[in-house]
């Protein structure tokens, strides 16, 4: 039997009869037509196949989406929902976060309308932030899982419920992980802030915006106490260098969109709940576990010191700065007015230095540290920090009441039931 190749071309060129050839050249093209017709059917059925496959895909993704739908949207307008007379409606970012579970709760407790939105990111253990959000849950708070550079997502949020206020907390947090991963410093604490603020700017109406940024800004700055008012443009590392962009950019958003802001420079948090990042989490864990741990001193073998502010005085903070931010001024983009624009410090104003942190620890968890001093690393850290409160003070009446020993005695007393430990610090589960 002649191939396709013997039909189509002829095996002694120009010694054919002519009535053969036209015979051949009658098989040539019915056959030549009949592959057409059969490579048409073939990129149809294809194309029918794709246009099926796509229509499946995008239902499953549609389906399996974590947020969107009838349902979502229900769950959203519920938590937004305000349970008292002149309460807010607060879309909280970073809400299974340290310090925004804390500020959810709080404005819930009050009989504020609260949604969360969180990505659940890894820099630390997630486990702890899906406890957190278990927690939010019992008390009626919806969080929504995604990305702040989700556009559409945010703009959805605001589709939904009219937010009043918006209390951004989402960042990505630490000085020393960027030396590991700088990207993730930009993605979130300049390219997700940026998306908030394109789409609060066009919200109608505009929501007041109260955000954190960070006592790092004043980096190499030696005048102490830090007032709100130093130099901040000598940044020790990139979380202080996008904090610091932040503080710019919302200035930017302000002046020429009418938004209220407020930005919050936070001085070393810590209480339950606490990120495990942390030196005074760290330690804990490594004192309970018999390890030791490293303490950084400064040049000439000084100690380092921070302005540890318990959880719960950060939380008056937010509340204050949200409760006096005044209104954005901009309608659908453009603006009509000025509006407030404010940075204070968040801080406990009493320095503590490092080993006597350790000291408390050791105190309420009954066991001894095994030290281990080095020279502070070129890592971003910086030597002390300070916080200057009185404009928060003046503003709206900002004043920390926990002191170090209390505030540990609360996070060790956390801690050792949230970990399962017994009262001679032995794990148990």
């Amino acid at each position: 039997m002649p191939s396709i190749e013997d039909e189509l071309f002829p095996s002694t060129p120009g010694k054919f009869k002519i009535d053969r050839s036209n015979r051949q050249l009658h098989r040539c093209f019915a056959s030549t037509s009949t592959m057409f017709l059969w490579a048409l059917f073939l990129i149809a059925l294809t194309a029918s196949y794709l246009s099926f496959q796509s229509f499946v895909d995008s239902g499953s993704r549609y389906l399996t989406a974590s947020w969107g739908g009838i349902q979502w949207e229900k769950q959203v307008r519920t938590s937004a929902q305000i349970h008292r007379s002149g309460g807010i409606s607060v879309l909280v970012t970073g809400a299974t976060g340290f310090v925004g579970s804390h500020v959810s709760l709080a404005l819930r407790k009050r009989g504020d309308g609260v949604v969360g939105l969180d990505n659940f990111n890894n820099y630390y253990d997630p486990s702890l932030k899906r406890a957190r959000r278990s927690l939010l849950s019992s008390r009626g708070i919806f969080v929504v899982e995604g990305d702040l550079n989700d556009a559409k997502l945010l703009a959805k949020l605001f589709d939904v419920v009219a937010f009043t206020h918006v209390m951004h907390l989402a960042a990505q947090a630490g000085v020393r992980y960027a030396l590991e991963n700088p990207q993730s410093y930009v993605h979130s604490n300049i390219a997700g802030l940026v998306n908030l603020l394109e789409t609060c700017k066009s919200a109608n109406p505009q929501p007041a915006i109260v955000w954190a940024s960070s006592s790092s800004v004043y980096g190499l700055n030696e005048k102490v106490p830090f007032s709100e008012s130093d130099r901040t443009d000598q940044p020790a590392s990139l979380y202080a260098a996008t904090k610091k962009a932040g503080e710019e950019i919302t200035h930017t958003y302000n002046h020429i969109y009418g938004l209220a802001i407020t930005g919050l420079r936070f001085f070393t948090v810590y209480g339950p709940w606490g990120r495990p990042d942390m030196a005074y989490f760290s330690f804990t864990r490594n004192i309970l576990q018999g390890k030791p741990i490293t303490i950084y001193r400064g040049k000439n073998r000084v100690d380092l010191a921070r302005d540890f502010t318990y959880i719960d005085d950060i939380v008056k903070g937010c509340l204050g700065s949200l409760d006096s931010s005044g209104k954005s001024t901009g309608s659908g983009g453009k603006k009509r007015g000025s509006a407030p624009y404010r940075i204070f410090n968040l801080g406990n104003t009493s320095p503590v230095t490092v080993p006597i942190l350790v000291d408390i620890l050791e105190k309420h968890l009954k066991v001894k540290a095994k030290r281990n001093f080095v020279e502070m690393p070129g890592n971003g850290d910086v030597p002390f920090t300070h916080a200057n409160i009185s404009s928060a003070r003046k503003e709206f009446g900002y004043k920390p009441t926990t002191d170090l020993e209390t505030g540990l005695r609360k996070f060790v007393r956390w801690y050792l039931s949230y970990y399962g430990y017994n009262t001679k610090a032995k794990l148990v589960h």
